[in-house]
């Protein structure tokens, strides 16, 4: 087992740095001169020395080399540069955002996992029957509803809502403050984009989980378990669920790294200051340094979920410590 998790996690430093080579290449392969079209955005003039300095100030005067350990060296420092757009460290205007993100996306997740494990396990359980049917249709309207169509439904039911019982709408604070330091206005702010998110990412996660479950449910050694008379519930819980996670478990890690920086007309549709609506900030202000780094930032959030997903798969079955 030490073996293994010790394998995986130095896996993770040639994935880091091949991820950073390519994102490194990719925003220099970007068309044109980021600090042409910095300058020219505006519509007012400058000249060849106003370029030259906006090459100073981001680093592309220097070689090409020297750019990218800079860049890597950067990344261990958890230094990525200042911001183009707001004149900060570009490591505070992530920081400042990445709590919000990452809370909508952990209760999201709890949220998908508490209705999705369940469900999908009845709905595999008594396929074809009235209950697999509703379990179906709740999981294709939940992938087929747009989220921020399902948010706008949401604020304005909670309007209605609250208008009726206490006689003047109710709205979200905008504003975060942390769980530690006030619970409710916390969960005020982050439990309705969560509710919006966890939907659909039950449904998809729901489905899977039906689908495993159909498939190891049909396998022999279910069939002998139940033939040696086990009871219906450690044959369901220990050897069909068991196995069906597997793949339920990449589909979550792959759907959380994903809400760390994809919940773009979320947080807008919420107003939250997060990192989906910084990184639109960033592309819309043309902030060279800054979206690099949020890209990065989305890397190491994918490479690490597969880390966690790969450390779930040993714990989960034992035969993979020793492939």
């Amino acid at each position: 087992m030490h073996r293994y998790i010790v394998g995986r996690v130095l896996l993770v430093i040639p994935t880091l740095l091949g991820a950073a080579a390519l994102v490194f290449l990719l925003m220099r392969l970007i068309p044109g001169d980021i600090c042409v079209v910095r300058l020219a955005s505006g519509g007012g003039t400058f000249n060849a020395h106003a370029v030259e300095l906006c090459h100073a100030e981001i680093g592309l005067d220097r070689p090409i080399l020297v750019q990218f350990f800079d860049f890597v060296y950067g990344l261990f420092r958890f230094d990525f540069g200042l911001s183009m757009w707001s004149g900060k460290p570009v490591a505070y205007e992530i920081i400042v955002r990445l709590p919000v993100s990452i809370e909508v996306a952990l209760l999201a997740t709890i949220v998908a996992i508490a209705i999705a494990i369940p469900l999908g396990t009845i709905s595999a359980l008594k396929q074809n029957t009235w209950i697999d049917v509703v379990v179906r249709t709740v999981a294709i309207a939940g992938i087929a509803t747009p989220s921020f169509w399902l948010g706008i439904v949401v604020i304005l039911g909670v309007l209605e809502v609250t208008n009726i019982f206490f006689g003047s709408p109710w709205m979200p604070p905008i504003d975060y403050v942390p769980l530690w330091q006030d619970p409710i206005r916390n969960l005020s702010l982050v439990f309705f984009p969560a509710i919006t998110v966890g939907y659909r990412y039950a449904a998809v996660t729901m489905r899977m989980t039906r689908s495993a479950m159909l498939e190891v449910l049909g396998e022999d050694y279910i069939r002998t378990a139940r033939a040696k008379g086990l009871i219906e519930n450690l044959v369901i819980n220990r050897h069909a669920l068991k196995n069906a996670l597997l793949p339920v478990i990449t589909l979550i890690g792959i759907e959380f790294a994903f809400l760390i920086g994809g919940l773009v007309v979320t947080e807008q549709v919420f107003n939250l200051n997060g990192i989906g609506r910084l990184f639109v900030l960033a592309v819309q202000n043309q902030d060279y340094t800054l979206t690099q780094a949020l890209v990065m930032l989305t890397v190491v959030v994918f490479v690490l979920c597969n880390l966690a997903v790969d450390l779930c798969y040993a714990w989960i079955d034992p035969r993979i410590r020793y492939a």
